[in-house]
C-alpha cells in the first residue's frame, strides 16, 4: 500500500465510487483487529475473544440471564453456559437467582471482571494511541471524521443487505 497522498490514494481513494478504497480499508481493519487482539492478550489475565465479548456484554447489560447473553453473543445456550462456567471459575462473573423468578439465573460481573475489562481497555487505548501518534494531526482528524461517517452510514444499512454491484 502506498503512503497517504501517494499515487494509489489518488487512483482508488477518490471517494467517487463506494468500492474505491475498500481493499485499503479492509487491510487497515485487519491491522486494527491484530492490534486490538495483541493488546488484549498482554493484559494481566488472558481471555479468549468470546470471553472478552461476554464480559463486555455483561458490562453493558447488567444482570442479564443466560438466554439474553447467548442472544447478545449470537451463540447457543450450551456454549453460553460453558463460557459462563469458565468465567465464573475464574472469578469474573457470578450467577444468582432472580429475586422475582426463581427459575431464572442472573449473570453479573464481579469486581475482578470489571478490573480485567478496564485493564484490556487501557492496553488497547495505549496501543492505538501509539499508532495514532505516528500520524499527522490532519490525518488523525480525517480518520476520526471518516469513522464517525462510517458509523452513521453503518447504522442505516440493514443487516444482511446485498452488496452494491
Amino acid at each position: 500500500m502506498t503512503s497517504p497522498g501517494g499515487a494509489d490514494d489518488r487512483a482508488e481513494g477518490s471517494g467517487d465510487v463506494p468500492s474505491a478504497g475498500a481493499r485499503e480499508i479492509a487491510d487497515a481493519v485487519e491491522s486494527l483487529a491484530d492490534l486490538w487482539s495483541t493488546a488484549a492478550q498482554e493484559a494481566a489475565v488472558r481471555l479468549s475473544l468470546h470471553q472478552l465479548r461476554a464480559l463486555r456484554a455483561l458490562e453493558t447489560a447488567p444482570e442479564v440471564n443466560l438466554t439474553g447473553l447467548a442472544e447478545r453473543l449470537d451463540i447457543g445456550l450450551p456454549t453460553a453456559s460453558r463460557l459462563c462456567d469458565r468465567l465464573e471459575a475464574a472469578g469474573m462473573l457470578e450467577r444468582s437467582l432472580h429475586p422475582r423468578n426463581r427459575r431464572e439465573v442472573q449473570l453479573r460481573l464481579t469486581g475482578q471482571g470489571r478490573r480485567v475489562l478496564r485493564d484490556v481497555a487501557r492496553r488497547r487505548t495505549q496501543a492505538l494511541a501509539a499508532v495514532l501518534a505516528q500520524m499527522a494531526p490532519a490525518e488523525r482528524a480525517a480518520l476520526v471524521r471518516g469513522m464517525k461517517a462510517f458509523f452513521w452510514a453503518y447504522g442505516k444499512v440493514p443487516p444482511g443487505s446485498p452488496e452494491e454491484p
